[in-house]
């Protein structure tokens, strides 16, 4: 038996909402391992110009983003969704090793298995560099806080 990662497709609303929180959670944990076991063994992805496959690329991508995009925080909220399939946007904030802030802004369309595990991620993401006086996300490394805002109420 495959191991499972509730909420299992087909989704409805408020399970496509859970899935995205699950999803950024995992990434503001920036542990690629722990992240890595929301994705089928043999997961496809283009994350901008690369191409994976498999749980061990995503972990090595993973390192290598986490460890150039310093103090990263997420924020991802749903977009649509139906039966296998949620789409989601996001922004995140983060800061190279000279200290340039960035926000990066981005797409996602994600495909599921019935055990609930990502099989395919397609990410589509733009950069801008920031002030550091223009971040907007101000909360402790980790999960975001319940009562922080989302991309909607920060108006972006």
């Amino acid at each position: 038996m495959s191991e499972q990662r509730p909420p299992l497709p087909p989704f409805s609303r408020e399970t496509a909402i859970a899935k995205v929180r699950q999803a950024e959670d995992g990434w503001n944990s920036r542990d690629p391992e722990k992240v890595a076991l929301a994705y089928t063994p043999d997961s496809r992805w283009r994350n901008r110009a690369e191409f994976l496959t498999g749980r061990d690329e995503i972990v090595k991508f993973l390192t290598r983003k986490w460890e150039r995009e310093l103090d990263y925080r997420l924020i991802k909220e749903l977009w649509a969704f139906d039966g296998h399939r949620i789409a989601v946007r996001f922004a995140y904030e983060c800061h190279d090793d000279s200290g340039q802030w960035y926000r990066a802004y981005g797409n996602e369309n994600w495909e599921f298995d019935d055990a609930g595990l990502m099989r395919a991620r397609h990410a589509s993401i733009n950069d801008l560099p920031i002030a550091e006086g223009e971040r907007m996300f101000h909360w402790p490394s980790g999960r975001r806080p319940d009562g922080h805002p989302g991309l909607s109420e920060l108006g972006l």
